[in-house]
């Protein structure tokens, strides 16, 4: 079974769309997790397979597992930057405002990592703008860390403000 398991893990990282085709009946639960706590959906996701991160989707993955890290799916691909599969995730129920182990949401690792095609599609499904990581930090605050001001303003044309620009 642990070679089974490998190869599916494989596949869903090397995006190999028969062989995660041909497995997902193997599998009672789609939500195993590697020695990372990866799990199937995570990989391909992160790896910008589309393809089978739809698959598995459709087979039963849970759209908002998370790593040993808090991580989901969504939060990878806003970090890596691939908006389909952002948007797949989102009409497959994935939790807009998540809040991995640091309290950081997707919205955050979008604007951190300026991936604002991204901040702009979280926003417009409804994340949450004023959520605030475990440092108290909104989206908007880690916009201005990062100089992203692409993201500082979609994210004040949002309803959101500065603080510093108020003073």
């Amino acid at each position: 079974m642990e070679n089974l398991v490998n190869t599916f893990f494989n596949a869903a990282r090397g995006g190999d769309a028969a062989v995660i085709s041909e497995l997902i009946p193997e599998f009672e639960d789609l939500n195993m997790q590697d020695e990372k706590g990866y799990t199937p959906l995570i990989i391909a996701a992160y790896n910008g397979q589309l393809q089978i991160t739809k698959l598995l989707l459709e087979g039963g993955a849970d759209v908002n597992a998370c790593d040993f890290g808090g991580n989901t799916a969504l939060m990878g691909v806003c970090f890596k930057g691939y908006p389909e599969i952002a948007e797949l995730l989102i009409r497959f129920g994935a939790d807009l405002n998540a809040r991995h182990g640091n309290g950081g949401t997707a919205l955050m690792f979008a604007t951190m990592f300026g991936r604002n095609e991204l901040v702009k599609l979280v926003l417009a499904y409804g994340a949450d703008k004023n959520v605030r990581e475990n440092r108290g930090l909104t989206a908007l605050d880690l916009a201005v860390q990062q100089g992203n001001a692409e993201a500082i303003d979609i994210l004040e044309s949002e309803g959101l403000h500065n603080p510093i620009n108020q003073i």
